[in-house]
Formats: structure tokens, sequence, C-alpha cells
């Protein structure tokens, strides 16, 4: 371990034998002195290479943002002469399109277009499931989504909405009988629905066993039954006479029926099924991005910290419960006996993906040769690959195949998508990885990207592992692309136009056509409510449906949960079904929600779209900048915990600077509701003890002049990001005593 002075020493020279700029001494100790010994990596050449690398792609880095706002200023133009005419796009989409298609906005589209990555884990090629996203700069959090590949039903259907917490049924402080037998029963509706008897039902078992290599259940009548399918068992823990558990599996997902007669469940239940563990999070995205608040040195030092131990196996975290301590760490893999004798295993822990950060922003990690400081995409790409290339020296292995999933958000068309092909390729270079071992997941969830996909994907047709899909970012960027065409329709009937099927339905054609099946994964959006797993088990199954393998959720509870809808669902079999349809049109996707021409807003309409966009942005960001939450669950104006991240708070700080923009409101009613929401959130924190109220100290609060410059400064942002100012008030908040 070097001193404070050897180590300031270190830096010094280093950066000034690789350029006038600056490395930020801890980043250097912890890569040097934490992770490079765990590697064959030379630390200088490690350095030097990397300084190569920053010094090649930084320059292409702000050229590309460079034509982020050229194009915006362009289409900013347009529109306001549209304006000027007395006309709109949308009155003349032929002219709207030609003027995308003359600027370079709209690229024309590959003749045909086959994705052939390899390497891929099951968890991404072939298995449908639920998919996680967590900060992981907070490490509880993180531990917990990675040991979410296995949850208890029995748990989260007692402890959700889908029975009623009431009357009889009701919770409590202690063990409810009633409502556990209701959740018995919705088990063993899940059981019949999944893995039918050939005769009778999973309600009717009152034992089961091996007998002859195959899987035997004892009915209440004294018969003897099996699976209607036999193959769907896959194995058993425990003699086969009185199993500790079955593992059963349908569609490529696990269930593992657990039996203690001595338990406090299986000990009254028939055929003593103490719980079913269901396959649920099959994989999980690490995230430096969205969902993380992550604004200096040591901030970023705890997220690249945290990926470390969960990469290597050994990340734990200290947890006190009703007075007794325990150790929180990753679970290990599932050994258990095969239908055919051998020993199997089963995956304990998700398989996990980490969410780098765009293009925009800058970190305070390096300075180039200009002694500006690098994007923190490229520090990202490095830094998180280097350690992901550790998997396996621990005791506990992520990728079965090698490989290294980063998922890379707010990519604007196919030449960032190529860029970032190209950043992979020398990262691979600089850690002496065999090519294409780094894949990439393409958030589909700009416009300039979803207009253009099937030529981003052709950029990455070697490395792409995952298109999804996101309404909030894809709709922000909506609403800040066209900020100037016209006054953009109430938020809640924006996820019903023509624009959102469109761009939905899209994903899943392109990402069939480009031979994703068996190779990738197509995904939808997250589920935000994540109290009411009612309306998710109601809606949520549109997405498999729709033919996406995979769809975030906000927790393990919603993970397990949303398992069974895979259950339900053959998605490759429905993804076949949908490859006849016709590709969803592009003139729907380019067709912008607008208030229709002479249509008027109530005043009483336009006052609860304000209240409810301005709400949410509050009590996000007074999380955001005075604790540092860049993920949570945040009560809206009607008290229901929403999951919120700075995808959401795009959203509504650009729907009502649009709305200024065009006078459906006025800039005295936004001040006036901001205050007056100030004092609803104020409210709704009231049992927080660590929390500064807005309300009593408006002027000063830092909280409050962020999410008011949020929006009066929103048609200035690049693309409607938030980050400058989330991270300018942030910083300020941090630097007070």
């Amino acid at each position: 371990m070097q001193t404070a002075t050897q180590l300031q020493t270190a830096t010094q020279q280093l950066s000034g034998s690789l350029y006038p700029g600056a490395i930020n001494p801890r980043f250097y100790q912890f890569i040097t002195e934490q992770v490079l010994p765990l590697t064959d990596l030379d630390a200088p050449a490690f350095w030097q290479g990397f300084a190569s690398l920053v010094a090649e792609l930084t320059p292409r880095n702000r050229d590309l943002l460079a034509r982020r706002d050229d194009l915006q200023r362009q289409i900013d133009r347009w529109h306001q002469q549209q304006a000027g005419q007395g006309t709109g796009p949308a009155h003349d989409p032929d002219a709207y399109r030609r003027f995308l298609q003359e600027i370079g906005y709209l690229l024309p589209e590959p003749a045909a277009v086959a994705i052939t990555t390899q390497a891929v884990d099951d968890e991404i090629a072939c298995i449908a499931g639920p998919q996680l996203v967590v900060p992981v700069k907070n490490a509880r959090f993180a531990l917990n989504a990675a040991n979410a590949r296995w949850g208890s039903l029995y748990d989260a259907v007692y402890g959700s909405n889908l029975i009623p917490d009431e009357g009889e049924l009701a919770a409590g402080s202690c063990y409810n009988a009633k409502r556990g037998a209701e959740v018995i029963r919705y088990a063993r509706d899940f059981l019949d629905r999944a893995f039918p008897l050939a005769d009778g039902s999973h309600h009717q078992a009152t034992a089961y066993l091996i007998d002859e290599a195959r899987l035997v259940v004892e009915l209440v009548n004294g018969t003897r039954t099996a699976l209607r399918q036999p193959g769907q068992w896959t194995g058993l823990t425990g003699s086969p006479e009185q199993p500790d558990s079955i593992i059963l599996c349908n569609h490529g997902l696990h269930v593992d029926i657990e039996f203690d007669r001595t338990g406090a469940i299986g000990s009254k239940a028939q055929a003593g099924i103490q719980d079913i563990k269901v396959e649920s999070a099959l994989t999980t995205i690490m995230d430096c991005e969205d969902s993380v608040a992550a604004v200096d040195a040591d901030d970023k030092l705890e997220v690249y910290h945290n990926w470390l131990g969960l990469v290597r196996g050994d990340l734990s975290v200290e947890l006190v419960k009703d007075g007794k301590s325990r150790l929180r760490k990753l679970n290990p893999d599932k050994t258990f006996i095969a239908a055919d004798g051998t020993q199997g295993q089963l995956p304990g822990r998700a398989l996990m993906l980490i969410r780098n950060v765009g293009l925009l922003m800058d970190s305070e990690l390096m300075h180039d040769a200009n002694n500006q400081p690098v994007p923190e995409g490229i520090i990202d790409a490095v830094v998180t690959a280097l350690v992901a290339s550790l998997d396996g020296s621990g005791a506990l292995r992520n990728s079965r195949c090698g490989s290294i999933y980063i998922v890379k958000p707010k990519l604007h068309g196919p030449e960032e998508v190529a860029f970032t092909v190209t950043l992979f390729e020398r990262v691979e270079d600089l850690l002496k990885l065999p090519p294409n071992t780094i894949k990439m997941g393409i958030m589909d969830e700009e416009r300039r990207t979803s207009v253009n996909l099937m030529a981003c994907i052709a950029a990455a047709k070697e490395r792409v592992v995952f298109i999804n899909t996101g309404f909030l970012d894809r709709t922000g960027d909506e609403i800040h692309t066209s900020m100037h065409a016209g006054a953009f329709l109430p938020k809640t009937q924006l996820k019903d136009q023509a624009c959102i099927r469109a761009y939905e339905d899209n994903n899943v054609d392109v990402g069939l056509a480009c031979g994703f099946p068996g190779r990738a994964q197509i995904g939808k959006g997250m589920w935000p409510k994540p109290d009411d797993m009612a309306g998710m088990m109601d809606s949520k199954i549109a997405q498999p449906r729709a033919g996406a393998t995979t769809a975030w959720v906000p927790s393990p509870t919603a993970a397990t949960l949303h398992a069974l809808h895979y259950h339900e669902v053959n998605v490759p079999v429905r993804q076949q079904a949908l490859r006849s349809r016709s590709r969803a049109a592009l003139a729907d996707m380019l067709t912008i929600p607008l208030m229709p021409a002479g249509h008027a807003l109530t005043d009483e309409a336009v006052a609860r779209e304000l209240e409810n966009n301005i709400q949410g942005i509050l009590g996000y960001v007074v999380r955001w900048i005075d604790h540092g939450v860049g993920c949570s669950k945040v009560p809206d104006i009607h008290q229901q915990g929403l999951m919120e991240d700075r995808a959401t708070l795009r959203i509504s700080s650009q729907h009502v600077a649009n709305w200024l923009l065009h006078g459906i409101c006025s800039e005295h009613q936004v001040l006036s509701v901001l205050r007056r929401m100030a004092v609803v959130v104020d409210q709704q924190n009231l049992n927080d003890a660590a929390y500064r109220p807005m309300a009593t100290d408006i002027e000063h609060s830092l909280a409050f002049r962020a999410a008011k410059a949020l929006i009066f400064a929103g048609q200035s942002q690049p693309n409607g990001y938030t980050e400058f100012i989330l991270h300018h008030y942030r910083a300020l908040a941090k630097s007070r005593p």
C-alpha cells in the first residue's frame, strides 16, 4: 500500500509522462493496487494504453455530441418555420420525413441484417424471464438483485396485494393462517397451469416421490399419477422416497418445490410442501447510470468497488434486523441429483450485466491532454470491463461463456453505436481480451435510435445481445426533439398514441428480423408501481405476449411474480407467430403526439397535469440532491408509491417545459404549483428524520432550485437530459457543512 505522498508522486509522474492532465489519486490507487494485481496486466503499460485510448476516442465522443446539437438546432428551426407558415409537421408528414432524411437524422435502412453474436449465456440467448435493474452504488440493493434468481412464491404472494389485505385475509402483525391458505391455493393453481398432472390436480397431492426414475404424485384418493409432460421433472435433492425438494422445468424456467413435514408451513400443508421457489430474475442490470447519483470521484469509486465485489463474489453487507446482525452475501449455485442420476447444478444468482453511462457526461477521475475531464462513458467502459474480466477468479462465476455484458444507454443512431463498438474493440485490445468478448446491450430509448434501429443493430451485429423499449426516456426524447412542433398531449394520454405503439412493435419486429431468437434479448420496460402486484399481474403479461423475452421489474418480489407470466406464455412460439405480421410503420413512429388544432384544455385539466408532473419532479429531486439517492419509490400526488429515476424526471420536466413554451401554462402558474407541491412533498416526508424541508426555506433549498431549473431551463438541456442540473446541485449539497 502506497503512502499518501508516494501516491501523489506516482500519479503526478504518470500524468506527466502520459499527458499534461491528471488522474485522480484515489482512482489510480484503486485500479493499481486493488484491480490490476488480480490480472496479468502490467500497470505502466495499462495506464499508457488507457491514455492512448482516451486520446483517440475523446475527440470522436465530443464530435458525436456536437452532431446531436446540430441536428436538434435544424429540427427546431424547421418546426419554427412550419409554425410561421401556419402549418405543422403533423399536417405534412411526407415533408417532415424528407426533411429528416435530408439532414441525416433518418438514414436508409440496410437491406438485411443478421446478428452473429457468439458465446452468449442461455439466460440472454434462450430463456425468457424477468430482468431487474438496480443501482450498483447501493451494495445491499445490488446483492438483493443478484440473489433474486430464486424467489419464494409463498412470500411474494403473501406480502403482495394479489390477496386483499383486508378483513379475515389481512396480513396483520403475525402470520394469518387464512391468508396463508389463500397463498397455498394460488400456488397450487400455478402448478396446475405450468406443470399439469396426467390425472387430478396438485391441490389433491399428498406426496411427491421418485419411482423408477420418474416423478410420481400420490393423490388424496390413494391413486398415483405423473406429470402430463414427464420431461418437466428435472431432478431432486434428498432421497427418492422422501425428497427434500423436486425441481421442475417449464419453458426453460425452473421451479423448486421444497418439502418439510416438520416446518411451520409444511407440517400443516398437504404433501408437506414448505415453500415453492421460483426461478425469477434471470438477469440483472447493475446500473451505473439513471438509477445512480454519482457526481464525483468518491461516488464513482463506490460504484466501481461494489462492481468489483460482485464480480469477485466477495461483496457483503452487514444487516441488523430485530436486534440481530447478519451478513448478506451472494448466494451459491444450487446442486441437485438430475433425472438421469448425475449431479446437476443451477445458477444461484442472476446473470449480471453492467450498464455504463452514455456519451454526455465527463468525469473528474481523469483529464485529457487539454486538461479537460475525460468522457465518463469511456472510463466506464475500461473500468467495468477490466473488473468483469476477473470473472471466475473468485469463488463464484457470472458468465459461463466467458462474456462481458455492457448495456449502453442513450445512444443516438448508428454512428454512436459504431463508436461504442470501436470503444469496446480498444478496451479488448487494452485488456488483452479475445475479440467480441464484450457484448453490447443497445437501449432503444432515443428517437434517432428507434427510427434507425436496424442500422444500429447492423453496426453492432457481432456484439449485440439486447435491445429494449422504455416509454419514459423515449417519450422524453420525443418531447425535446419536437419541442417547437407544438403543445404535447397530457402525459397520461401519450402512452396510447400511434408513435409509442409503433415504437414498441418496431422493436420486436426488427429484433426478430435480425435473428435475435437464440442469440439476444428483446426487452420491454419497467412496471412502475412496486406496491401494486395485482395490477402488474393483470397488465405485464402483455409484454411476453408482444414477443419480448424479458421485461424490467422493480423488485425481487415483482421478479418472482412476473416469472409466472413466462410459464404461461411460450415466448419463442409467440415470436414465431409474430413474424408473419406487417412491420410497424415508420410514419406512425414519426407522428408527433401533439394536441389537436383548436383543442383547448380546461383550466382544471391544466392544473391537474401540472400538479402531477411537478409533485413527481420535486419528490424525486429532493432525494437526489439532498441524499444522493438516484432511484427510489416516491409517493405521487395520490400517495401511490412509484419507482422514479432520471427517465421519469426527464419526461416530466420536458413536458412542463413544452407547455410553457406553447402557452398552455404560464411561468407564474408553474412557480405557484412548485411552491404548493413543495409543501405536499414536505408533508409526505414528515417521518424521515434526515429529510430537509423545502417549503420552509424555499429560496435556499437546493432541491427546490434544481427542480425549478429542470423546468425553466429544460429547453436548453442537451436532448432534454437532466444530468447537468442534477450533478451541479448535488455537488453543491455535498459541499455544504
